[in-house]
């Protein structure tokens, strides 16, 4: 018996290449769109971070409540310190990573609408303009990315941006 091994070689152009890698990103980017019900966990994972740390200020206000102006110096001290979280993880994070710390945790990440990384000035423009615009329809900016094709919200059609997972999604054993 005598054991044959076939090689195959592809002897696809350059035109065809380009074409079927194309054809393939188009569908990556369509399979790992990022679901409604992950995308709104990431968020409330980014807002407990916020509701935390003023949490813990208020605490500290709380202690130091014999104190008249030792209470409000704390608390105006946790105020600064949510907007400086809120800067580092909406901005500075996103714009360095394409991820907030939610987005992180649920293994998700906002890339510009072409596939190309996010700009701190997208960043910006995403969690400042585009979350103050959403948030003033009374989140029914966030409702369009559950009826969006494409799964985009307000904040992401106003930065020219989309979110996707990061991590490949599993494929059943058949």
């Amino acid at each position: 018996m005598s054991l044959q091994i076939e090689q195959r070689t592809s002897a696809a152009t350059p035109r065809q290449e380009a074409r079927g890698r194309a054809a393939f990103e188009r569908v990556g980017v369509e399979r790992l769109s990022a679901p409604f019900g992950l995308r709104c966990g990431a968020l409330l994972i980014d807002y407990i971070v916020l509701a935390g740390v003023l949490a813990f200020a208020t605490m500290l206000a709380r202690i130091f409540g014999d104190m008249r102006r030792g209470s409000t110096v704390v608390l105006m001290a946790g105020y600064i310190a949510v907007a400086v979280v809120a800067l580092l993880n909406f901005v500075l994070v996103a714009g360095l990573s394409g991820r907030t710390l939610g987005k992180w945790v649920a293994g998700l990440r906002v890339e510009r609408s072409d596939g190309a990384r996010m700009s701190f000035a997208r960043a910006l423009v995403r969690h400042t303009i585009g979350y103050a615009l959403t948030a003033g329809t009374l989140g029914l900016g966030f409702l369009l990315a559950a009826f969006n094709s494409r799964g985009r919200a307000l904040h992401d059609l106003l930065a020219g941006t989309i979110v996707v997972r990061s991590r490949a999604t599993r494929m059943p054993l058949r």
